[in-house]
């Protein structure tokens, strides 16, 4: 049983053996057997025939019950599809259960019941009757969960009951799915970020190869690689085949450095402040993504998805699509970090080589902002979203305690904004883009006049 539309059987016989089949006996059964041995014992003390007739009647009816339903033989397969089987949190998903009886034996009444956590709501259970030889049935229910994370679904059960109610037995496929629960993410107006530097941003240059010229430096032949482009006088040189390179447009790179110390935040669930940063790191990976460019996602821990490819940048568009699916499937189940500082993340950043740099920072102390402060200097342009989570947990508006460490990042270069409990990040990414643009017009102003 999968959500591809694979699917698994299970035989009608119960292979737990006749122990289990009696251990499948409902109220009513152990009822029905109680009364006849109480009967046939009673008949037997008194001497009364009739008495003893009627406790077998009552005792043989649960066990002859018990003996069909255990020998009846019949293959039912069964199927699960989730669609979609990645949702944001707070959207729902529909998911689809097929049963087909594979036998030449029609089924009894059937009840179906599919193992989900609870936080996706209640688990469905469904009647189906008779299912004919070759029959078909299809039922669906909805998930729903507020929580991001990664919950399984099944295994299903299919229970089998006697026309009597006397016997009921269970067989569970082995089969598992999994609805991962992202984080939900807002549409980011367009905004200028970046500057003019090269090779990020809005102002971004390409390389002066364009896709299919030809770099002075050859390589070696690799299979598959087009004859025409052998380079003839460096494989005389070397004496192997040798191959011109194609040096491709570079792209514009951001990393979003998401803070997940735990000493950072307070409070927890969907309205707490590093569900804020998270899904709000989320929306940046997105709408950069969309914008072209290679981004990555970086954590306190040190930790960079993607961990491989252009320096851990998402590379070709198909690279960048898988990407967007691990660094959202990564944030559908970051927790809180044990670590105290930023040391890991600033040591993985390169000097000069990260481009735009968005950063979604919980409680900063003055060490800790001092090292975000220096991050400034590794990254062509650099955006921080910094959260006092004391003022979430209250409701309150900014508590004054931030303006130093907002005004020691704005010094060391920084564009940051204080985000107040429940703000959307739309809008401050829209004051974040102001304030990049009057600074940048400042300097120019300065230095040689308004442009």
């Amino acid at each position: 049983m999968s959500s591809a539309g694979g699917s698994s059987a299970a035989e009608g016989k119960d292979t737990g053996g006749v122990r289990a089949a009696l251990g499948g006996l409902t109220t009513r059964g152990r009822s029905f057997l109680a009364a006849g041995v109480a009967a046939a014992v009673c008949a037997y003390v008194l001497g009364q025939g009739d008495l003893l007739r009627v406790g077998l009647l009552l005792a043989v009816l649960p066990l002859a019950c018990v003996a069909v339903l255990y020998r009846t033989r019949y293959r039912v397969a069964g199927s699960r599809r989730l669609t979609p089987s990645r949702v944001p949190s707070g959207s729902e998903a529909r998911v689809h259960l097929r049963m087909d009886n594979v036998s030449r034996l029609p089924t009894g009444l059937l009840m179906l019941q599919d193992h989900v956590p609870y936080v996706l709501g209640p688990r469905p259970r469904f009647v189906l009757d008779r299912v004919e030889a070759g029959g078909r049935r299809e039922v669906s229910y909805r998930v729903r969960s507020d929580l991001r994370g990664r919950y399984p679904l099944g295994p299903l059960q299919l229970r089998l009951s006697d026309p009597f109610g006397m016997c009921e037995l269970t067989r569970a496929f082995s089969a598992y799915d999994t609805l991962t629960v992202v984080p939900r993410t807002e549409a980011l107006p367009a905004v200028r970020l970046a500057g003019e530097a090269s090779g990020y941003g809005d102002g971004r240059q390409r390389s002066l190869a364009l896709a299919g010229d030809d770099d002075i430096i050859p390589r070696t032949y690799r299979h598959g690689d087009d004859l025409r482009r052998v380079h003839w006088r460096s494989t005389a040189r070397y004496g192997e085949l040798m191959v011109r390179r194609e040096e491709q447009p570079q792209r514009a790179r951001c990393t979003v450095l998401l803070d997940t110390r735990r000493i950072a935040y307070q409070g927890g669930g969907p309205d707490s402040a590093f569900e804020w940063a998270v899904s709000g790191a989320a929306s940046a990976l997105v709408h950069m993504l969309e914008r072209g460019f290679a981004v990555r996602l970086l954590t306190d821990t040190g930790s960079s998805v993607p961990s491989e490819g252009a320096d851990g940048f998402a590379g070709s568009t198909q690279e960048s699509a898988d990407s967007a699916g691990l660094m959202m499937d990564t944030l559908a189940v970051v927790d809180h970090s044990d670590g105290a500082g930023l040391s890991r993340s600033f040591d993985l950043l390169r000097g000069g080589n990260e481009g735009l740099l968005v950063a979604f920072f919980g409680d900063l102390d003055e060490e800790q902002a001092a090292l975000a402060a220096r991050m400034r200097q590794r990254s062509g342009a650099a955006v921080a979203f910094v959260l006092d989570s004391g003022t979430w947990v209250t409701s309150g508006a900014v508590a004054g305690a931030v303006d130093d460490r907002l005004t020691l990042l704005r010094e060391a270069g920084w564009t940051a904004l204080p985000v107040p409990p429940g703000a959307p990040l739309s809008d401050l990414w829209q004051q974040a883009g102001q304030q990049r643009s009057e600074s940048s017009s400042s300097a120019n102003g300065f230095s040689g006049g308004w442009s």
